[in-house]
């Protein structure tokens, strides 16, 4: 079977028509109806369900996606808002209402089918996700005597302590929130970096966002039946929080138990990177000062070979003077003139010994100003210390 017949780009169209088929001929078979029973392919690997909203923009608006979400055809098929570019869009209404992305008219055809062939990624990913994930989920929490909330949390926050990137700590926390039969999309923010994940291990841009912009409005952010929790470095979205008002308060202690943990790692983590940080600049310095004490020693034994062949020279030319010694007014000048000019440059050998000496001090006062600072450093200021050795 051909590319086109594996991927089936479903285009709904409240007038039956749009001008989107002809781009996506070439790369999906193209199916266009305004029913979402004319839309469904059956033979289709991947249908890709796209709501046109150039041609008809008031045909219901997130109405139209929350109905075809609904339909049992297109429980887990991608949808995509189709939009014109002129015409903004409440992005919020249509996520709640169950849109996957949303695209616009003014797009380049080759970002427009990059943007729906990650749909079509995601949504083959998050199957294959589906079929192994009973397997998975015996295998990760075999070693649990206990599968109670509790239990499941527990072990949580013992094993977290063995995760040792935001990955594998990512990946723990979405096995253990399927204890729960979560949907989630999580957000970690560390010092180093910004790690966003699906279940599957890969991020999806509107999920990203909308925790990075929530991710200050407090605890807990409600809306309709998707709930989001912040804590510290933590930002949880779940997407099918439970109609039970009781469950709904269970789930919501719990989870918000784990994102404690979950914030506590990342600070772990982020702490281990700053000692390897922090070693990495004492090795730096270490060995800058030794090439300084090597050079310092280097001209220190200059200086005294140079003092010690000036002192032997004055030596021998007053020995050389000693014969002329019938005192008259110019020996006695010429010896003062050597020995005037012997104490002269041995005075600037020892004025350059005073600048190195100048130079070594400076060293050894901003070596014990970085070492001793009581301020926490940041990663910032360790990388700007890097740079500098």
């Amino acid at each position: 079977m051909s590319q086109s017949n594996l991927k089936v780009a479903s285009i709904f169209s409240a007038t039956g028509n749009s001008p989107l088929a002809e781009l996506l001929g070439q790369n999906f078979r193209v199916v266009v109806g305004s029913s979402p029973d004319t839309l469904f392919c059956e033979d289709g690997e991947m249908v890709l369900l796209i709501v046109d909203m150039v041609e008809s923009p008031d045909n219901g608006s997130a109405e139209v996606c929350k109905r075809l979400k609904q339909h049992d055809s297109f429980e887990d098929v991608p949808i995509i808002i189709y939009s014109s570019a002129v015409r903004p869009l409440d992005a919020m209404s249509f996520f709640d209402a169950g849109a996957d992305d949303i695209v616009d008219d003014g797009m380049p055809i080759g970002d427009l089918l990059a943007r729906l062939n990650k749909a079509v990624f995601h949504t083959i990913a998050n199957r294959q996700l589906k079929s192994r994930l009973k397997q998975a989920n015996e295998m990760a929490f075999s070693a649990m005597s206990d599968t109670s909330d509790l239990g499941v949390n527990i072990q949580f926050l013992v094993h977290c302590h063995e995760c040792n990137n935001l990955d594998e700590l990512a990946m723990l926390l979405f096995r253990t929130l399927s204890h729960y039969q979560l949907s989630c999309s999580l957000q970690l923010r560390s010092a180093f970096e910004q790690k966003n994940s699906e279940e599957n291990g890969l991020a999806k841009d509107l999920e990203s966002r909308l925790l990075w912009e929530l991710k200050d409005r407090g605890r807990y952010v409600d809306f309709g039946n998707r709930c989001v929790m912040n804590y510290g470095q933590v930002s949880l979205l779940v997407k099918n929080m439970p109609e039970d008002e009781k469950r709904f308060g269970t789930v919501k202690d719990n989870v918000f138990a784990l994102l404690q943990g979950t914030d506590a790692r990342v600070k772990s983590i982020d702490s281990g990177r700053m000692l390897e940080m922090e070693r990495d600049v004492m090795r730096g310095m270490a060995t800058k000062t030794q090439q300084v004490m090597a050079k310092v020693d280097l001209r220190y034994q200059e200086i005294m070979r140079r003092c010690a062949d000036l002192v032997e020279d004055m030596a021998m030319r007053v020995d050389e003077s000693i014969m002329f010694l019938d005192l008259t007014e110019d020996q006695e000048q010429t010896f003062s003139n050597i020995m005037q000019a012997g104490v002269t440059n041995i005075s600037e050998l020892f004025n350059e010994g005073i600048k190195i000496d100048e130079s070594f001090r400076k060293l050894i006062e901003y070596l014990n100003g970085t070492l001793n600072s009581d301020k926490q450093a940041s990663v910032e200021d360790m990388k700007s210390v890097l740079n500098k050795l």
